[in-house]
């Protein structure tokens, strides 16, 4: 059954026209102005901002800070939006409230967005960011010997993408990895794409529109690096937190994403929110389930780190 609070949320939406029927810069102002669900943002220590560098440019990372001493523990935090939509102040609400609850450093990157720049642009940006918070960690009081990666939706996918990049190349490594309603395939023909592809906020037809945003060739969608699922090797992967929503379209790729880690050996925490829909963690101002999962996401990365 659809949670009271998720009922009136939509209900306040009402009718929304496709991402398709309205140009980049009306999709953008749209998501924006939906940053205020995510509720009161918290104080934190410290917030700083940080360029770092990335092939044919530079990308900005926000830094959180929680109160205490250092060396303190790493989470990089990877927004969602489709590759298209989101950034830096999408997250902050959450990125706060974890920095205080898991007493660790939060850095939130700002990945360039399709369709500028399209597949692998985004991930390549994430992987170089990853490097950078190893590399540069002590400079600002963060331990690079725990480093934690992840995202919801297009960022959840990002997350799982540079986790496998970073075992099959020189690193870094990463104590686990936070994957929330992750995109982790695209071929949009699940059961939860029959059951909520329509009327639940994120729709099957601005998934597709996304996808195409985010993709040079319909080819793409068969690489591993945009739809994990299809990884031939899933094994020695970092610990990971799955979390999932009863309402969302991307449902039953993210539970079968658990099930692969959990044969390949990964140590996996798989949770779904019953009557939820995507989206609602970065809703906590309005929906309590999102407040959970965040305090859920926090007590996981705690314990990951300690």
């Amino acid at each position: 059954m659809l949670d009271p609070q998720a009922k009136t949320f939509l209900h306040m939406l009402g009718e929304r026209e496709p991402n398709s029927a309205l140009t980049l810069e009306e999709n953008r102002a749209k998501s924006a102005a939906l940053r205020e669900l995510a509720g009161l943002a918290e104080s934190v220590a410290k917030v700083e901002e940080y360029m770092i560098p990335v092939e044919n440019g530079e990308i900005k990372a926000r830094i959180y800070t929680p109160e205490g001493e250092g060396l303190f523990p790493i989470f990089i935090y990877l927004h969602g939006g489709g590759w298209v939509l989101g950034d830096l102040d999408t997250a902050d609400a959450p990125c706060r409230s974890l920095a205080n609850q898991a007493e660790c450093i939060v850095v939130s990157v700002e990945y360039r967005l399709a369709p500028e720049h399209k597949f692998p642009i985004p991930l390549e940006d994430c992987y170089e960011a990853a490097k950078w918070v190893a590399n540069y960690a002590r400079e600002w009081k963060g331990d690079p010997t725990r480093i934690a990666i992840g995202g919801d939706s297009a960022g959840g996918n990002l997350a799982a993408s540079v986790a496998i990049k970073a075992r099959d190349q020189v690193g870094p490594t990463f104590v686990s990895q936070v994957l929330i309603y992750p995109v982790t395939d695209a071929s949009f023909n699940t059961p939860s794409y029959k059951e909520s592809g329509e009327g639940y906020f994120l729709t099957q037809e601005n998934m597709e529109w996304f996808t195409q945003q985010y993709l040079q060739k319909e080819e793409d969608k068969l690489n591993a690096f945009v739809a994990p699922l299809l990884a031939e090797n899933l094994s020695m992967l970092p610990p990971a937190l799955v979390i999932t929503a009863e309402y969302d379209p991307l449902r039953d790729e993210g539970l079968a994403y658990a099930k692969r880690l959990h044969l390949a050996g990964v140590q996996v925490e798989s949770t779904c929110y019953e009557g939820m829909i995507h989206g609602f963690f970065w809703m906590a101002g309005i929906m309590d389930k999102g407040k959970q999962a965040i305090e859920q996401v926090a007590r996981y990365l705690h314990t990951a780190f300690h």
